[in-house]
């Protein structure tokens, strides 16, 4: 009779029984369902209104009445697949790579300025690729000034419950640089999203309220004086005018949020039915594929429509507020909480700005414009926030590293 094996001794220092039982488990189980689901159903929403926003404009070209939609159809599973390998990398392994993928997103936005970059829209924010394809490093700084505000703010030292002047510092010279390059594009809608999540980041991570404060101040003397100084393009000032008083120049600076609000108007409680939209058929409103998606929902889709798009981000970022809470190390948590910050002043300003109550900024809406760099950098944020969400859970269960 042959011996008994015996037993296979697990290395010192390996993962036990226990942990490599939850590692084969189903990754379903393990994630934040509730935020995925969510993002999902955005991004169904989003591939619907962009084909009826760009349908008729296609067919009256004689062109394919699906091409938008196939190229949305791509970039969202491009970006599905980042998201994908996002949760799957140890977030924590990213404090060694934050400064690589600083100094990368710094060096795309550099070669935007290049002959190599394009002007679309009045931005100079392009590089043109082979095949058509269009690449908006900025949107990926978003995700590199993330990632690296919460490696700085994240190393205090033992004893200490907020970060120290020079992280602070730290924080704001590491934004500079990227938000100078921006404002030379000019991109002023991305560069308020950069220090709405610097705030945001800086606030959640305890620092002194003179900074906060000082900061809140400065970007108002700042943005004045932009103004006096003609810092900005004539276009941006036109659009702050057209902001103060709609009726100032209703053919020309204040003609899309004019027609955005009639669109929006227009569809009563459900709406007039999706590629019935008389405003969006009919071309009424310029981008509105991109920057005025959510008048497609209002008009087609009505007051319930346009309230569950708002409802779906609200809850991308109530979920995505229950894992900063729940992060069991500060990098995740800040991570997190940039992540937030970024979801819940893009949403905001665009929205706001098809009513009319903020200022054209040219800032898409989350997972619902069209467009590839803002899609990828969206859903790589998704994939940051489901990797904090799992790691943590792990650590909870005590399976982490």
């Amino acid at each position: 009779m042959r011996a008994p094996l015996a037993p296979i001794a697990l290395r010192p220092g390996g993962p036990s029984l226990r942990e490599r039982a939850v590692r084969r488990s189903s990754l379903l189980r393990r994630l934040d369902l509730v935020l995925v689901l969510a993002v999902a159903a955005l991004l169904v929403l989003g591939a619907l209104l962009v084909w009826s926003a760009t349908r008729q404009r296609m067919l009256n070209a004689g062109l394919d009445p699906q091409a938008f939609l196939k190229k949305h159809a791509v970039n969202t599973a491009i970006g599905i697949v980042l998201a994908t390998a996002t949760a799957m990398f140890d977030y924590r392994s990213l404090r060694a790579y934050a400064p690589f993928v600083y100094g990368l997103s710094c060096l795309g936005l550099v070669v935007v300025l290049s002959p190599l970059g394009a002007t679309i829209n009045g931005a100079h924010s392009w590089i043109l690729l082979p095949a058509g394809f269009q690449v908006q490093p900025s949107e990926f700084a978003k995700v590199a000034l993330v990632v690296g505000t919460a490696m700085v703010l994240a190393e205090k030292r033992d004893g200490e419950d907020e970060p120290r002047d020079s992280d602070v510092l730290l924080v704001l010279a590491l934004a500079a640089v990227p938000m100078a390059l921006i404002m030379l594009q000019p991109d002023l809608g991305t560069t308020l999203v950069v220090v709405f999540v610097i705030l945001g980041v800086l606030a959640v991570a305890g620092a002194p309220a003179r900074w906060i404060g000082g900061l809140l101040l400065a970007g108002v003397l700042v943005s004045a004086g932009a103004v006096q100084l003609h810092v900005l393009d004539e276009y941006q000032v036109d659009r702050f005018a057209a902001f103060t008083d709609p009726a100032l120049d209703p053919r020309g600076a204040g003609y899309n949020t004019s027609q955005a609000r009639i669109a929006i108007g227009s569809g009563g409680l459900l709406g007039k039915g999706l590629f019935h939209g008389t405003q969006t058929s009919g071309r009424f409103i310029p981008e509105q594929q991109t920057d005025f998606v959510f008048t497609v929902a209002g008009e087609e889709l009505g007051l319930a429509g346009a309230g569950a798009v708002i409802g779906l981000l609200g809850v991308v970022l109530w979920r995505g507020l229950g894992i900063a809470a729940r992060a069991t190390d500060d990098f995740g948590r800040l991570v997190a909480a940039g992540v937030v910050c970024w979801f819940a002043f893009q949403s905001f300003v665009n929205i706001g700005m098809t009513l009319g109550i903020m200022p054209v900024t040219g800032l898409p809406l989350p997972f619902v414009s069209y467009g590839g760099s803002a899609m990828f950098a969206n859903l790589l944020a998704v994939g940051l926030l489901l990797n904090v969400h799992l790691r943590s859970a792990d650590a909870r269960r005590g399976l982490g590293d």
